[in-house]
């Protein structure tokens, strides 16, 4: 038999939990929750970044991999898995997924194309050889598959990601210090070296101003996040 003090209690702690759960703070505390996962936003200020990729992640799937490391292109490769993975588990259809990858800090390299990779010798910087293991590598791994190529290398590139509905991030600081190894090389004012640079991202790499802004962003989108390093 409950003793009345068992009884008491049990029914003190069933009070806590109601009073617990509306209390104003905890209300506040839920809704400042779901302002995070609200993707409206105030227009940006100026023009000087594209945010318009934000009204592309509709998906009932929404992560974000974020790639501060080279890794091998992880980020990449773990996306398209992601996208794989949920067709096979759900059945999802590929357009009810928004993966958004971000490339950042060391990663940034992948966002580059091939001229890229031999003027700043990014094969070298990454300690990456090429198949016979006696040159550094002079070409990015996920800017392009060669021709024949199978379609598991085909579509862990860039490109085709980007083709299937994928978003790819770029880092403003990282892309500044591209800049500086470019104009280093090839003696070039800043402005100049600039558009040579931006002339190197794969098409579809949408620069942010930086890699942490472009990861938050995508949070506040209601991308669930991954490190991918």
């Amino acid at each position: 038999m409950t003793s009345p003090r068992r009884r008491f209690l049990s029914w003190l702690g069933s009070a806590s939990l109601v009073g617990i759960a509306t209390r104003p703070s905890v209300l506040r505390a839920e809704a400042m929750l779901s302002d995070r996962t609200d993707n409206r936003h105030a227009p940006p200020a100026t023009g000087a970044w594209d945010m318009g990729w934000t009204a592309h992640v509709t998906g009932k799937y929404k992560a974000v991999f974020d790639s501060p490391e080279f890794a091998y292109g992880a980020a990449l490769f773990r996306a398209v898995a992601w996208c794989e993975q949920y067709k096979e588990v759900f059945g999802a259809e590929r357009r009810e997924m928004s993966p958004v990858v971000v490339l950042r800090h060391n990663g940034f390299d992948l966002a580059m194309n091939d001229e890229y990779w031999r003027l700043a010798d990014v094969g070298k910087k990454q300690k990456l050889r090429d198949q016979r293991g006696k040159k550094w590598l002079t070409t990015n791994p996920v800017s392009a598959a060669a021709d024949g190529a199978a379609a598991e290398t085909v579509k862990n590139t860039i490109p085709a990601f980007v083709a299937a509905g994928g978003i790819v991030l770029g880092c403003g600081w990282s892309f500044n210090g591209a800049v500086a190894i470019i104009r280093q090389v090839e003696q070039l004012d800043k402005e100049t070296a600039e558009a040579r640079v931006k002339s190197m991202l794969l098409p579809g790499v949408i620069l942010q101003p930086s890699g942490i802004f472009a990861v938050l962003r995508a949070q506040e989108a209601g991308c669930s996040y991954i490190l991918a390093s």
